[in-house]
């Protein structure tokens, strides 16, 4: 395991296409599939990290407290289920059944979605407001494995609420820290060799 820090998209990035499979369902889902929303929250997840076990339960109260909102969530898991068998699809589909997750749970086998995000560890949150520009990226909230702190979403829930409202939300961010994405061979970009790894 790598400690690693989100990469920080910029903020007004237009939120990259995708086209995956949830793991549940067998449903296809894309960005458009999500179209109508006041806002969209992308979530790079896995099963094995100890950073996503941690924040499992709020995020599926995530998945409940949005569910009939104008918020639209899905879930992605990038790991390579090759080095990672916990993160092949239907331990994923175990995972998002155990937990009863709200929202789709989409595998991204070619980890061409996980690139375009560039998203660099599990767990890392991308908000989007009503026309698909970027307005959060960073951190759940300040707990970490063994720091003592509760599990309570309130930094990303403060952006959710924020953009729920049409209102800007704060620049001033705090990276998520997690499990670096485990890349299958070649796989790797060029952003995640200088991703912050603490």
């Amino acid at each position: 395991m790598v400690r690693t820090a989100s990469t920080m998209l910029p903020l007004g990035t237009e939120a990259p296409e995708f086209r995956l499979k949830d793991v549940v369902s067998g449903k296809i889902f894309t960005r458009e599939s999500f179209a109508g929303k006041e806002a969209l929250l992308v979530m790079f997840i896995c099963r094995h990290c100890p950073y996503v076990q941690h924040v499992k339960d709020e995020l599926a109260r995530l998945g409940k407290d949005y569910e009939n909102s104008k918020l639209s969530i899905v879930a992605i898991s990038s790991n390579s289920a090759d080095s990672h068998p916990d993160d092949a699809p239907d331990r994923l589909k175990e995972m998002a059944e155990s937990l009863d997750f709200r929202f789709p749970f989409l595998y991204d086998d070619e980890q061409k979605v996980a690139q375009a995000y560039a998203a660099a560890c599990t767990p890392d949150f991308y908000l989007f407001d009503k026309k698909r520009r970027l307005v959060y990226r960073g951190q759940l909230d300040d707990s970490r494995p063994g720091n003592g702190k509760a599990v309570t979403g309130e930094d990303l829930r403060r952006a959710i609420e924020t953009t729920l409202k049409g209102q800007p939300v704060d620049p001033n961010q705090k990276p998520s820290l997690g499990c670096n994405i485990k890349w299958k061979a070649g796989n790797e970009p060029a952003y995640f060799t200088t991703a912050p790894n603490v």
